[in-house]
């Protein structure tokens, strides 16, 4: 049997992908795209839990336009390193129809889970959903969605930091770290 690494030995071996500065930057820049293409159209805006909740803290802030704040929470990983069958543990309240929805998520990886939200949410009435991530991590695959806005791209590793984790640890990293390639990966992502 395997012992689970440290916290702090994950992250002595980890590679910085983004420092907290150039995180800041790709923040105003997003949030600058999301003001110009959704500005005067108030809308909800929803944080896929738990990973967006960094991102969705920060970015916030930034967009200066009224809108309205929920959130989703829809998991594939539920403690493991690949995603599953989708299980929705909690999904807005707020009325759907005919409302410009934008869901911010942490990551864009296989796509799955974003592809699902977008579509219940368009099954529901929303008039139109938009979604912004973060990170969108160069699989080099194709993917059932592709994020409208993004903050960054990563390589094709398992990352963490800024409300993504390894194994529940590190989400309150400032900046975006890379699993050093001499780690095994002990947990999952939700």
């Amino acid at each position: 049997m395997t012992a689970t690494p440290s916290p702090w030995r994950m992250l002595e071996t980890a590679e910085p992908i983004y420092s907290a500065a150039e995180l800041d930057v790709a923040l105003e820049r997003l949030a600058a795209e999301i003001t110009d293409a959704l500005g005067r159209r108030v809308p909800l805006v929803l944080a896929v839990m738990q990973g967006a909740v960094v991102f969705a803290g920060r970015l916030l802030p930034l967009l200066h336009f009224p809108l309205e704040f929920g959130f989703v929470h829809a998991t594939r990983y539920r403690g493991a390193t690949q995603g599953g069958d989708l299980h929705w543990l909690a999904w807005p309240q707020d009325a759907l129809r005919d409302r410009v929805v934008l869901v911010l998520d942490d990551i864009l990886d296989e796509g799955a889970t974003l592809a699902a939200i977008r579509d219940r949410l368009l099954r529901e009435g929303a008039a139109a959903c938009y979604s912004a991530v973060l990170v969108d991590k160069a699989i080099g695959r194709p993917r059932p969605v592709a994020a409208d806005f993004v903050g960054v791209t990563v390589p094709d590793r398992y990352v963490f930091g800024f409300g993504m984790d390894i194994n529940g640890w590190w989400r309150n990293l400032p900046g975006i770290y890379a699993l050093g390639s001499d780690a095994s990966l002990p947990g999952g992502r939700e």
